[in-house]
């Protein structure tokens, strides 16, 4: 009873394709006459050369018996065979725009499926009639194996038998009575036929996969021949069908690495009728299939490597396919450079933007992968570092393809760093193989060195392309000498090699990818155009202070950079390359970085002053150096930096040596070091000198002006609360004891702790106030802060030189409170005198306060303490020194009422 149910499927599953015929059958007749009336009204209507054109441009194997075959229909390649690709894109100018799927086509297709969605469910139907026959026999047991794979081969052969016998009779075109219906039985016949192999392969072993590959082969090699007479509806209705048959034919086993060849082919199958046909989006189209749908094999365990191999696979067909050559020759322009530039030069091609595109997903999926085993994540290194070979030696031709490059050798150390924050298979296998881990007489894994060897061989290649000329020879060159280092610097950061190799072994390393780095400068030297030798010198000399550091001590890396810095600047000097600049302030924010952080200002109170003073000095005599060589050159940001990172270091440096000299006194245990006034000055002299520096270079503008004027204002911040905390709360004057925490000022009269907690910072915002042309309102509130850490640190030593070193005893002395009324009187003076010097009113109306408050003082305080010949003598010195600034002061105006005279000639 089951066998007649299966013949009865047959049976309905053949009714529309009867009823189809037989309709075709009876339309003939009209059709053919209606289109020999077109036909002959085109003839009588159009000019002679236009028809004469039309014949001539249409081989005779391509025309139609009943349909005319135009000029729009063939691809230049097969109209002209001496076409060029330039001839291509002037001949197909829709498809070289930047977007081929756009709104206004997303619209047409959408209004497309409103009028004919008819023909897409049809197509559905048709195409799962197929597969469920094979299913139907499957779960009833019904046919043998070989039969039921037969009958789905019986029944895609007959719905494509169907489709062009409906073609030649009728036509597929918008035109014909039975548009599209070809198209939809082709489309159904082709799922039909590579569901079948599927089923032989999958679900009964049939077939061995050399067999299954062949079958696939042939059709795809069927799909594409129908694609280039049928109209896009097979095209998509094949490629959609054939892409989802794999999860429509059910397989207990799971699926199988053979799969991701299999969708390589349907990538193959629409990248080859694109080709032809020129539809742009039938190869966004088959490449979305199979990536997608490789995903989804890999998600459910097709296995890793078979992935890396397709995805490979997929950028190959990309680049050789849509122009139909083995070695590709993209014109110009590249893709990263147009869209980099705007399309201010004008937009690549079509097969270009598709190469592009496939490149950079599959370097994408490669990078994202979080491989199982260390052979893997080997293996995707290597084919990344395959794809940036291919695209260098294979593709160099290309000059549409020159920047693409970039992308899989850029991935390379990439991964390395994923691998190390994600504790990947080949990071933490490789970790715990570190000498202290693995048993004595180990040998010691190579991966690292694999690697190495990996990230060399990609930049040979693009010094290979640099060498040989063209438009990007100096993105190549620059390629060419940051892609291994750079690679070598990740390691070094982040997987730490040498706790498993050794140092010595590790550091060989760098140093043989430091001499080939000299050979390729000595080579680019031979060229007009001087950057990539710079840029290849430059890489030696980072590699070698790589090697330094790791065989030698932490200071040693601290003078290479700068080495390195000051080298920088002599090539920019001697060669003029705008591009050291900015490697001149990637330096210096390193060497920063190293002596403020990590190491830091812990490594420079703690490792041996001469190293320190070789780290420090070397690097401000470098920034100096660099600077001095600079100076006629227009670099006004790179010199900018120098000379505020050059002040900077100079503090901290100072800082580091006063810090060390106070390390014997704070030796003891019990209080911390922030429980003394000079000590929390000291730890807040580095944020008042990033604070300074910060502000000064946001002055000099740039993208990151607001940024440093961010980084300023914390700074500040941290730094003024630090100084409040020792001018007040930390303050020795308001010292109970004498034996508490703090209470006593150490070291002789004027150079002594008091001078380091008030006197330094306060000569500090002085000289930045005068030196630092900052904005009004800064300068001004560093004028403020500095006058009045200095007026304290005045105030305070007269005091000790009255009272000792303990300032907090109770009262004040009679001759004390006359040295505050000298130092006052002194301070008005200075400023009525500068404010001559200056011609400033500002100035001398400071200095009529300050002498104001002296004689709202002595008359207020200190008389009430006066008695005798003593009061006679102070208020006639008193008359007198007032009688004398008077003077001062009326000479200070008429001064600044005259105009000034006018230069000698």
């Amino acid at each position: 009873m089951d066998g007649v149910f299966v013949l009865l499927g047959f049976a309905v599953l053949a009714v529309p394709v009867c009823v189809v015929i037989l309709l075709v059958g009876q339309s003939r007749l009209k059709t053919r006459v209606a289109g020999l009336e077109r036909r002959l009204a085109d003839l009588t209507q159009a000019p002679v050369d236009a028809v004469a054109s039309v014949h001539i441009a249409t081989p005779a194997a391509s025309v139609d018996p009943v349909l005319p075959v135009t000029m729009a229909v063939l691809p230049p390649d097969i109209a002209d065979p001496t076409a060029t690709a330039s001839e291509d894109a002037a001949a197909l100018p829709d498809q070289n725009r930047p977007l081929v799927i756009r709104r206004d086509r997303a619209a047409a297709l959408g209004g497309w499926l409103a009028r004919n969605w008819v023909y897409v469910v049809s197509a559905a139907s048709l195409a799962l009639a197929g597969v469920f026959l094979v299913q139907y026999g499957i779960q009833n047991g019904l046919l043998p194996p070989w039969l039921r794979v037969f009958a789905a081969y019986g029944f895609g052969a007959a719905l494509i038998a169907a489709a062009e016998v409906i073609r030649r009779r009728s036509g597929d075109t918008e035109s014909s009575d039975t548009a599209y219906l070809p198209s939809v039985f082709a489309g159904a016949g082709i799922v039909s036929l590579f569901a079948a192999t599927i089923a032989a392969r999958q679900l009964y072993d049939l077939i061995g996969p050399d067999m299954a590959f062949v079958l696939h082969m042939i059709t795809a090699a069927v799909a594409i021949a129908l694609g280039w007479v049928y109209g896009p509806l097979l095209v998509a209705v094949g490629l959609t069908g054939a892409a989802a048959a794999p999860f429509l034919v059910g397989s207990g086993a799971g699926p199988t690495p053979l799969l991701y060849g299999y969708y390589a082919l349907i990538a193959a199958t629409g990248l080859a009728v694109d080709a032809v046909r020129r539809w742009a989006w039938v190869s966004v189209l088959a490449l979305v299939l199979a990536y997608g749908g490789g995903w989804l094999m890999l998600q459910a365990g097709a296995g890793q490597a078979g992935w890396i191999a397709c995805v490979a696979a997929l950028a190959a067909l990309s680049i050789t396919l849509p122009v139909l050559r083995l070695i590709p020759d993209h014109p110009d322009p590249a893709t990263l450079s147009a869209l980099i530039a705007g399309g201010k030069f004008g937009w690549p091609v079509f097969p270009t933007r598709i190469a592009a595109g496939s490149v950079l997903t599959s370097t994408a999926a490669l990078l994202l992968m979080t491989e199982t085993t260390p052979t893997v994540a080997l293996l995707t290194c290597a084919t990344l570092t395959l794809i940036a070979l291919a695209l260098l030696l294979w593709a160099d031709k290309a000059e549409g393809l020159a920047d693409l490059a970039l992308l899989p050798a850029l991935a390379v150390p990439l991964k390395l760093a994923v691998a190390a924050f994600d504790y990947a298979a080949l990071f933490s296998q490789y970790s715990a193989k570190a000498i202290a881990l693995r048993p004595p007489e180990t040998a010691a894994p190579p991966d690292v060195t694999y690697l190495v060897i990996l990230a060399t061989a990609i930049s040979a290649a693009f010094a290979w392309r640099s060498l040989r000329g063209g438009r990007l020879s100096v993105i190549h060159g620059l390629a060419a000498t940051l892609v291994a280092p750079v690679t070598i610097a990740t390691l070094e950061l982040l997987w730490h090699p040498a706790s498993v190799i050794g140092d010595w072994l590790w550091a060989l390393h760098p140093m043989a990818l430091a001499a080939a780095m000299v050979a390729l400068a000595a080579r680019f030297a031979r060229d007009p155009d001087h950057r990539c030798m710079a840029y290849a010198t430059l890489s030696a000399l980072a590699l070698i202070a790589l090697a330094l550091f790791l065989l030698t001590s932490t200071a040693a890396l601290t003078l290479a950079l700068a080495v390195l810095l000051l080298t920088a600047a002599a090539l920019d000097k001697r060669f003029e390359l705008p591009e050291m600049g900015l490697f001149i302030q990637i330096a210096t924010a390193v060497l920063s970085y190293r002596l403020l952080i990590d190491p830091g200002l812990d490594w420079a109170a703690q490792a041996p002053l001469p190293a320190v003073i070789a780290a420090f000095v070397t690097t401000i005599a470098a920034q100096g150096f660099a600077l001095r060589l600079l100076r006629d050159l227009p670099r006004g940001m790179t010199k900018g930096v120098l000379d505020s990172a050059a002040l900077a270091l100079i503090a901290v440096f100072a800082n580091a040596l006063l810090n060390r000299w106070l390390l014997p006194w704070l030796s003891f245990t019990g209080p911390s070091a922030l429980d003394f006034n000079y000590a929390t000055t000291l730890n807040a002299l580095p944020w008042l000198v990033l604070m300074l520096t910060q502000a000064y270079r946001a002055t000099l503008g740039g993208a990151f002006k607001r940024l440093r004027q961010i980084f300023a204002a914390v700074a500040g911040l941290l730094a003024m609360a630090g100084l409040a905390t020792s001018a007040i709360a930390l303050n020795p004057l308001f010292a109970a004891y004498p034996d508490g925490i703090g209470a006593l000022v150490l070291g002789p009269l004027i150079l002594d702790t008091l001078a380091l907690s008030y006197a330094m910072p306060g000569l500090i915002l002085l000289g930045a106030a005068w030196r630092l042309r900052l904005p009004r309102p800064v300068t001004l509130g560093l004028l403020i802060t500095g006058s009045a850490l200095l007026t304290l640190y005045i105030t305070l030593e007269i005091r000790r030189f009255w009272q000792g070193d303990y300032l907090g005893a109770p009262g004040v002395l009679q001759y004390e409170l006359y040295s505050y009324t000298i130092a006052l009187m002194l301070t008005g003076a200075a400023l009525l005198y500068q404010s001559i010097a200056r011609r400033s009113p500002l100035l001398r109306r400071l200095g009529m306060a300050v002498i104001a408050l002296t004689v709202a003082k002595v008359f207020l305080i200190d008389a009430s303490g006066l008695t005798g010949l003593t009061r006679v003598f102070s208020f006639l010195g008193l008359g007198l020194s007032l009688a004398a600034l008077a003077w001062l002061n009326r000479w200070a105006g008429q001064v600044a009422q005259t105009p000034e005279a006018p230069p000698p000639i």
